[in-house]
């Protein structure tokens, strides 16, 4: 545990729902899987991948995407995303992700991560002023 060598994998599969659609999501006006839920998709496929070899205390956060949706996905249908670890630069994590319907590539994605100390990334939020505080 706690390497996240090049070469881990793992698929992450969606049933597109009304709500994942670019009409829903505000990207678009066309009920057909929006980008940012096939992006979140991928983002979450790249999470489960290096999720069981993360050292205790530490976790990712996106840092970095670049997304080709090259196919509409109806509602209703299927697809997956299917995410590589193809590099780690210190804390830096490279993925590539290739998201299917059905054996036809619907998007391309290159995703970068970096590993943060969860405890230390939550200490530099300020806090959200309560209602209370408002000026």
């Amino acid at each position: 545990m706690g390497r996240c060598d090049p070469g881990l994998k793992v698929d992450r599969c969606l049933q597109v729902g009304a709500e994942h659609t670019a009409e829903a999501l505000g990207s678009g006006d066309v009920p057909v899987l929006g980008t940012p839920a096939l992006l979140a998709l991928a983002e979450a496929a790249c999470v489960d991948a290096i999720a069981g070899d993360l050292p205790e205390g530490q976790t990712s956060v996106g840092a970095w995407a670049e997304v080709e949706h090259l196919k509409a996905t109806a509602v209703g249908a299927t697809v997956c995303a299917h995410a590589t670890l193809v590099g780690h630069h210190g804390r830096r994590l490279e993925f590539s992700v290739r998201v299917e319907e059905e054996g036809d590539t619907v998007a391309r994605v290159r995703h970068r991560r970096v590993l943060v100390d969860r405890a230390r990334f939550l200490a530099k939020l300020a806090p959200a002023p309560s209602a209370d505080q408002a000026p």
